[in-house]
């Protein structure tokens, strides 16, 4: 494996390949940019088929990172950590704490919090021994419920271009995910008259949408092509692929998952079938926003900046109508013309 060479490594400025055979710890962290400040992204435990296929995860998640906090208007760069291994059984303080010393190595260039497969109180057990730890209890707490809002906002946003309404009611949104955000995002959804077509792997988590929200639910596979108005995968990423990408039926993607297109060009598919795609880490960076408040907190300011990617998407929208480009190389070129200025300003 030639880092270097790999697709998806985009001049990182470090990665941290982290062993600890004492505990069981296996990770990477990856820091894409400090041009803006910190590197500054959450820390994921899965169990992934290959050490490349995780590498290539920290790194593609570490870039959004830079190019979320970027848009955002937050002073962060971007970076990601990922523990192999499984988030059910393989959770121990002593590897937690492992992860925690290893994370001190970076001096603050990276400064972590909760993702797919870890807790606050995972978190916690990692600010015992290192005090680059965001999104603890007590201060910004559980990012979900922001991450959820910033994307029930995006939705909002491409409803109004794509549809031109700004009421929900009646429209049709399939969540691929009932999770943390999912479950959150489904609430708003459903307080605004929008129904539901969900999936999931967790029974129970079906269930209670199904019970609170009075959702539809459908097979894993069936998702994807589910009459809808929006889809919105709220799980893990490349869902937009190769395979799914002629089942669709919506003419909006808009979800909180990371890395939702498969490849860059999935992108130009999806315009050319005129879906909508509102770039992922543009959408989902409540979270990272309500982190940013953290030393300050007040969560009346943090839902107001959240309520901002609201704005954000529909230049995008617009400047995607007017230059002819894709959504998400829109997004991309405004992020790079950001980290560009700080560092002629550095």
């Amino acid at each position: 494996m030639t880092v270097f060479k790999l697709q998806d490594y985009d001049d990182h400025e470090q990665i941290s390949f982290c062993r600890d055979p004492e505990t069981g710890l296996s990770a990477i962290i990856a820091v894409h940019s400090t041009a803006l400040g910190p590197a500054v992204g959450g820390c994921r435990m899965w169990t992934y088929e290959t050490d490349e296929l995780a590498l290539v995860d920290a790194l593609r998640l570490s870039r959004g990172m830079t190019y979320k906090n970027a848009l955002a208007g937050l002073p962060f760069g971007g970076g990601k950590a990922v523990i192999m291994g499984n988030a059910q059984t393989q959770k121990t303080p002593e590897l937690f704490k492992a992860f925690g010393n290893y994370m001190n190595r970076l001096n603050g260039s990276y400064i972590t919090a909760e993702d797919v497969g870890i807790t606050t109180t995972d978190m916690a057990i990692v600010n015992q021994v290192t005090d680059h730890v965001a999104g603890l209890e007590g201060k910004s707490g559980d990012p979900s419920p922001f991450t959820a809002r910033g994307t029930y906002q995006g939705i909002k946003a491409a409803i109004k271009h794509k549809f031109g309404r700004d009421d929900l009611t009646g429209v049709k949104v399939s969540v691929q995910g009932v999770g943390h955000v999912g479950y959150y995002l489904c609430e708003l959804l459903h307080n605004d008259g929008v129904e539901l077509v969900v999936s999931d792997v967790n029974q129970e988590s079906l269930d209670r949408v199904v019970s609170e929200f009075n959702a539809k639910v459908v097979a894993i596979d069936e998702i994807y092509s589910a009459d809808v108005d929006v889809y919105s995968p709220c799980a893990l990423g490349a869902t937009i692929n190769d395979q799914t990408i002629d089942q669709f039926k919506c003419k909006i993607i808009a979800g909180a998952a990371n890395n939702q297109l498969a490849e860059d060009r999935h992108g130009e598919e999806l315009q050319k079938r005129g879906i909508l795609y509102c770039p992922d880490y543009v959408i989902n960076a409540g979270g990272i926003i309500n982190i940013s408040f953290e030393a300050d907190y007040h969560k009346e300011d943090a839902d107001t900046k959240v309520d901002e990617i609201y704005q954000t998407l529909s230049k995008i929208f617009e400047r995607s109508d007017n230059e002819g480009a894709t959504t998400n190389s829109i997004a991309d070129k405004m992020a790079r013309d950001i980290i560009k200025r700080a560092r002629r300003t550095a």
